[in-house]
């Protein structure tokens, strides 16, 4: 039977809740498949950090640790649909050639830092920026920009403030017609989750949409805080190419 994926899509984020609501989004399409984070497994295997990730042994057990093939299988499985969206943490990308980057699409998704680390910090302890992702993001940025393969930057807040707007302008980019059904999910969780869905997914479990955004007050801890005043720089370049 010919395979029938002709275009591959990769969600890079740090936030994890958001790009899980992008990647709901996507699922509402009829054309698309949605994969949650096929690298993770890989991830823990060579975690150069000693945060502690919950549901470590049953992620493990659910998902190939052979970063390679599982490369192999991104690359060439047949996943029943016309395009595949997988959504990528980006410090999941560790020890693992580049060079399959180029046969894809690539949207990074990015964060204020103080939002992110306020979020990961409650679910993860011992947190570094390596832990969440900010130095490599923009390392990737830098390697998909010289390789052409970077289709869009969209930064979450402006994706709340307007969810058809931006939604609209990253399906130009992917050269995909956009449809309404992006805008809304049932709720609950989705059958291509993630076994660590229990620990991250519980606000996007009840959301059935792309919830407004909400200005907040966030507080770090002193730590934590010296690490979102190291990586602002990185998220301000990158927010000058968003959407």
């Amino acid at each position: 039977m010919p395979e029938v994926t002709r275009q591959r899509i990769n969600l890079w984020s740090s936030p994890r809740n958001i790009s899980t609501a992008l990647l709901y989004a996507f699922a509402q399409r009829p054309d698309t498949a949605a994969v949650d984070e096929p690298l993770y497994a890989h991830y823990l295997l060579h975690q150069p950090t000693q945060a502690a990730h919950p549901g470590r042994e049953e992620v493990l057990a659910s998902q190939e640790h052979d970063g390679r093939r599982i490369i192999d299988r991104m690359l060439e499985h047949d996943y029943g649909r016309p395009v595949v969206v997988f959504k990528q943490m980006t410090h999941h990308l560790v020890e693992l050639p580049l060079d399959f980057l180029d046969r894809m699409q690539h949207v990074l998704l990015i964060r204020h830092p103080e939002e992110i680390l306020a979020s990961f910090s409650k679910v993860v302890t011992r947190v570094t920026a390596l832990d969440v992702g900010l130095p490599q993001q923009e390392q990737l940025f830098g390697h998909l920009q010289q390789s052409g393969s970077l289709t869009a930057v969209v930064d979450s807040r402006r994706l709340l403030q307007d969810p058809p707007g931006v939604l609209r302008r990253l399906c130009e980019r992917l050269d995909l017609p956009y449809t309404d059904a992006m805008l809304q999910w049932p709720a609950g969780p989705k059958a291509f989750d993630g076994s660590w869905a229990p620990y991250w997914y519980g606000g996007v479990h009840r959301s059935t949409g792309f919830r407004p955004y909400e200005e907040r007050h966030v507080s770090l801890s002193p730590s934590l805080a010296r690490i979102a005043a190291e990586s602002l720089p990185i998220y301000r370049r990158l927010l000058e190419h968003a959407l």
